[in-house]
């Protein structure tokens, strides 16, 4: 079952991520399936902490623009999310390559919406887990 409440494709996502945070550090949207959305981030200098390995919080900029984008193609119409709670467990460093995130939905309530996205190395093994809650707020 499709979830998306409007037609989006991955230009469609890249073109409203110009000039921002998902731009700067070189996340790349892959695919969007019926019920998922796909999108990577390369391990490079620009996401790197000091001691070498993707920095924790370039995950969460992972996540939550996954689970942020996902949430609001899934809101009825005129309808938008705002983010109230995100986690994450880091589970293996990564040093070089790409860190690849999907996003499916947990929970899709009239007024809250969960996401899962799991996020895993170019081997394919996990790197980190996230869930975020936003809001589903109507229009004014």
């Amino acid at each position: 079952m499709r979830l998306w409440q409007q037609p989006v494709s991955v230009a469609d996502l890249t073109r409203g991520s110009l000039d921002t945070a998902v731009s700067h550090l070189g996340i790349e949207y892959l695919q969007v399936g019926d019920d998922f959305i796909t999108a990577r981030v390369p391990v490079d200098a620009r996401t790197k902490q000091p001691f070498g390995l993707l920095h924790g919080g370039v995950s969460v900029v992972l996540a939550e623009t996954l689970g942020s984008v996902a949430a609001n193609l899934a809101c009825p119409a005129g309808c938008h999310a705002v983010g109230l709670d995100i986690n994450a467990n880091h589970l293996r460093g990564v040093t070089s390559g790409w860190v690849t995130g999907t996003t499916r939905a947990v929970h899709l309530g009239r007024t809250t919406q969960v996401w899962q996205i799991d996020m895993v190395n170019d081997a394919g093994e996990p790197t980190c887990v996230s869930r975020i809650t936003m809001a589903v707020l109507a229009p004014r």
